[in-house]
């Protein structure tokens, strides 16, 4: 039922819905004006009147509106891809840097405008030795291992969680209402899945690992004090061998 009162403008619900009520509006606007000459007619011609006063109308408010309504349709949808393709990265498939950015940040400053703190945190997730990678097998599977791991962080998350691709080899994950154990939780769930991921460029396994810096918060905290924080945590997890997680909770 729900989709039958859908009127948004990509549906056809409003398509149906204008074009309905446009074609009513046209014949009562016909029967108005020509109601002033009804007086003048007998039934016969009165009756002849109000026939080609619904019919007429209808005749050519249908066809016209639901093409006109088709096509704004159409419009919306595209409009719609187009928005989804912009805030998309074209090879993992997550949200590109700018989209991620604009969405936490957003979520941030509702944190700001609340009265009451707000948990969150972010995971900065950056692939050990990328460049080796790309080096030994080619860009074209180092571009493979990076479809790989995005599927491999999405899966480890929850629905409401954010993934995007920020830097070459270097994800973001935002996890809103959760606490620094909690999230570290994830940040190894998805260390672990990303180490499990079956890659092989040349028919052999060959092993993946990320380190994960991350940056939990209990009140509100700017968007680049967050990514800073879980910035400097991954290259703590780095300089101690890579493969690991770094995390620490900001009071604000």
């Amino acid at each position: 039922m729900r989709h039958a009162f859908n009127l948004s403008a990509q549906s056809w619900g409003r398509v149906i819905f204008v074009t309905t009520v446009g074609t009513v509006v046209c014949v009562a606007a016909a029967l108005i004006v020509d109601s002033f000459n009804f007086p003048n007619l007998d039934e016969a011609g009165r009756l002849r009147s109000i026939l080609v006063d619904i019919l007429l109308p209808t005749a050519l408010a249908i066809p016209m509106l639901s093409f006109l309504m088709t096509k704004l349709r159409e419009l919306a949808i595209a409009k719609d891809h187009l928005t989804i393709l912009a805030s998309t990265d074209g090879l993992t498939q997550v949200l590109n840097r700018g989209a991620f950015t604009l969405v936490v940040d957003s979520y941030l400053a509702k944190v700001q405008a609340s009265h009451f703190a707000k948990e969150g945190a972010l995971l900065v997730v950056d692939v050990d030795h990328f460049k080796a990678i790309n080096d030994r097998f080619g860009h074209d599977r180092g571009d493979a291992a990076l479809k790989l791991i995005a599927l491999s962080i999405k899966s480890s998350l929850r629905e409401i969680d954010l993934v995007g691709r920020i830097g070459g080899e270097e994800f973001g994950v935002f996890l809103p209402g959760l606490r620094t154990t909690d999230a570290r939780s994830v940040a190894e769930r998805i260390r672990v899945s990303i180490a499990e991921v079956d890659f092989r460029p040349r028919g052999d396994r060959e092993p993946l690992s990320v380190s994960v810096g991350g940056a939990s918060f209990v009140q509100y905290v700017s968007f680049e004090e967050l990514f800073r924080q879980a910035d400097l945590r991954l290259y703590a997890a780095k300089e101690q061998g890579r493969n690991r997680v770094q995390m620490i909770e900001l009071a604000g």
